[in-house]
């Protein structure tokens, strides 16, 4: 599969040569790992793979203070795509210094949680725990209200769906999971952003090329 996708690169990158293309965005450290293999340099001359987090922070793009949601959990993936530094120092940046991060595995790790849902279950009720800690710390800081839902974002698509998983464990409220990125669109472009963008795309945005 690695060899036909770097097949595929490279004619991507001969169809594409009008286009100077440095930089391959993605949006999962696994991916993100995997991909180091493919010598997208040698596909793409210059060219790097950084994450889209890292992409956005390095273009300049966060909330300011009028569109965070006063306080965030961050639960930081065993294959964590930020490579640039420290990971909370990136979602600090992005979203607002009031975010608290959730240690331990999420349990999804992949397909653990399909693959041996009693292991996964066993992570579950520790992480469980440490989400109630998180949860009660989030709210002494006034950021969020008493009761009412908390917001965890993560960084990894697998991950989200493990997070999911929490919605009703909390003490006070429910747990909503969501991809940083996704929970940017929603502040800076509003709720409405991804079938807007899906009816720009179909209206002719976009540039079919045969490779």
């Amino acid at each position: 599969m690695i060899t036909d996708n770097r097949v595929l690169f490279h004619r991507v990158a001969n169809t594409l040569n009008y286009l100077d293309i440095k930089t391959v965005v993605v949006s999962c450290g696994t991916c993100y790992d995997q991909l180091q293999g493919y010598e997208f340099d040698k596909i793409f001359p210059g060219c790097r793979i950084v994450d889209i987090h890292e992409y956005l922070l390095e273009k300049g793009i966060t909330l300011d203070a009028s569109q965070a949601a006063g306080g965030y959990l961050f639960h930081d993936p065993c294959h964590s795509p930020m490579k640039l530094q420290e990971p909370m120092k990136t979602v600090k940046a992005l979203v607002g210094e009031n975010v608290r991060k959730s240690e331990r595995c999420c349990g999804e790790s992949g397909t653990l949680g399909v693959s041996r849902p009693d292991i996964s279950t066993q992570i579950r009720f520790r992480k469980t725990e440490e989400l109630q800690r998180d949860e009660a710390a989030l709210r002494a800081t006034g950021a969020v209200a008493a009761t009412g839902p908390v917001k965890i974002l993560t960084s990894c698509p697998s991950c989200l769906q493990g997070l999911s998983r929490y919605t009703g464990d909390l003490n006070n409220g429910l747990l909503e999971a969501d991809y940083i990125v996704v929970e940017m669109a929603n502040k800076i472009l509003g709720p409405d952003w991804l079938p807007d963008y899906v009816e720009r795309a179909n209206d002719g945005g976009i540039e079919r090329v045969l490779v």
